[in-house]
């Protein structure tokens, strides 16, 4: 019997999301480029954008949001998650939907309050004594186990840490020696035990061991070895949401019943809960060891939201601890929800008196083709010069979304007739086979008798 080692490529499963390509605003300075970042035109948008980018980090955003407003298909989303890039890696970036506050399970309020909540970042900084280094020697001591005399239990163990500078051994207990076998730690292992909790941590294989076998796990990369001595304070940086620390801090107050029940995932969050996260969290700013990251709250289709939810924002935004609001409308001048006031995109005349408003306009045909472009290269498909004016063409007459989706079935027809690259036909097929929205409505204009009322 024999057997072949072949490499595996291609294997990893990725999903190329709608705005997967924005990488920033692709400005130079405040002046926007006309491609860059993943973004193509709407350049007095980016402009604005960029100047709004730049009022977040001097902190000079308190009390505002801003309101992206536009035709449908003109690139709001974009810009809000490119506003997002450029505030940094670590910035929560939360996008919600207006629908999606009308839940059976919370108020609107409180889904608008833990998105809030989820939209602003704080780094905890912990300087702790853990004993770090290379276990070079592991040897259990067993006892009989109480309940059963066929079965042995680890009591204590010997262990050996060594750095490239030190070399320590201890007496463990048993709490400590059951975490190391649970984890699967072996002599080799690079491992952290915190002096106080007593948590183990393996950090990973030692590169010293690791050049022992010619053939190692693939998903696990060799660590060094760590230097110094092997008592020592380390600083940990642990990044957290505020909802995340309501969260753990509603858990711990909930009682006998959290203990069953696994605390209030899904529940409301008691007001007095967020109060004390709110004094912890600024008590630690004071002290050094926190730092708050005001993130992202995007908020799509803003004209589903009614009169209870924007007062409810507009007193939002007045809190010291609130994130950037970013708000996108693609309406006129229309009713406010739950009120028979006509105002512009839907909203409270007073709540409009409070934002920055950056208007996008509708792509021309030129910037059509580099978004397409941009796309295809994204989703690693290649076409043809005349298949691309087409797809243009119908992005232009129609919508830049239809042209958008219609690249992935255009490849799988081409794929299927056996060409690396989209031709017209395919596209042509593509656009037999599915409807824009002007074939449909003529559609349901044909066949208005037989469709359900």
């Amino acid at each position: 019997m024999s057997a072949e080692i072949r490499p595996i490529s291609g294997g990893r499963f990725e999903r190329i999301g709608a705005h997967s390509h924005i990488k920033g605003l692709g400005l130079d300075g405040l002046k926007a480029l006309p491609v860059a970042d993943g973004m193509v035109g709407q350049t007095e948008a980016r402009e604005a954008a960029g100047i709004i980018v730049r009022m977040i980090k001097e902190g000079k955003m308190a009390g505002r949001a801003i309101l992206l407003a536009g035709p449908p298909g003109t690139g709001k989303t974009a810009i809000a998650i490119a506003i997002a890039k450029e505030l940094g890696a670590d910035v929560p970036f939360v996008a919600l939907s207006g629908s999606e506050i009308y839940s059976a399970e919370m108020k609107k309020t409180e889904v608008l309050m833990q998105a809030m909540r989820k939209a602003i970042g704080v780094r905890l900084h912990e300087f702790r004594k853990v004993y770090e280094g290379e276990v070079t020697s592991f040897d259990v001591k067993f006892t009989r186990h109480p309940y059963n005399p066929y079965q042995q239990m680890p009591e204590s163990a010997r262990l050996t840490l060594e750095t490239t500078d030190d070399k320590r051994t201890f007496s463990v207990g048993s709490t400590i020696t059951m975490a190391m076998i649970n984890q699967g730690i072996t002599v080799g292992d690079v491992i952290q035990i915190d002096a106080e909790t007593g948590r183990v941590i393996r950090v990973g294989r030692s590169e010293k061991a690791a050049e022992k076998f010619e053939i190692a796990a693939i998903s696990e990369k060799p660590v060094p070895r760590p230097s110094g001595n092997v008592e020592k304070e380390k600083e940990f940086v642990y990044t957290m949401t505020l909802h995340d620390l309501d969260e753990m801090s509603a858990r711990r107050s909930g009682g006998l019943l959290s203990l069953f029940f696994g605390g209030p995932e899904r529940a409301e969050i008691d007001p007095e809960v967020r109060q004390r996260v709110d004094e912890m969290v600024k008590e630690r700013v004071e002290e050094g060891t926190a730092e708050i990251i005001p993130g992202v709250l995007f908020i799509d289709e803003v004209a589903m939201l009614d009169i209870e939810a924007f007062a409810f924002l507009n007193r939002a935004m007045e809190s010291d601890l609130a994130p950037v609001i970013i708000l996108a409308s693609n309406r006129g001048i229309t009713k406010v929800r739950g009120t028979d006031i006509e105002s512009p995109h839907g909203m409270p005349l007073d709540l409009l008196d409070r934002l920055l408003i950056i208007t996008t306009r509708s792509y021309t045909a030129e910037e059509v083709k580099e978004i397409l472009k941009i796309r295809m290269k994204e989703e690693g498909v290649d076409v043809e010069e005349e298949a691309l004016d087409l797809l243009t063409k119908i992005g232009a007459e129609t919508s830049l979304r239809y042209a958008v989706q219609m690249i992935r079935p255009a490849a799988e027809v081409a794929k299927e007739a056996g060409r690396k690259a989209i031709s017209v036909a395919d596209v042509e097929r593509v656009s037999e086979l599915f409807a824009d929205v002007r074939k449909s409505t003529k559609y349901l204009r044909e066949y208005e008798q037989r469709m359900l009322a």
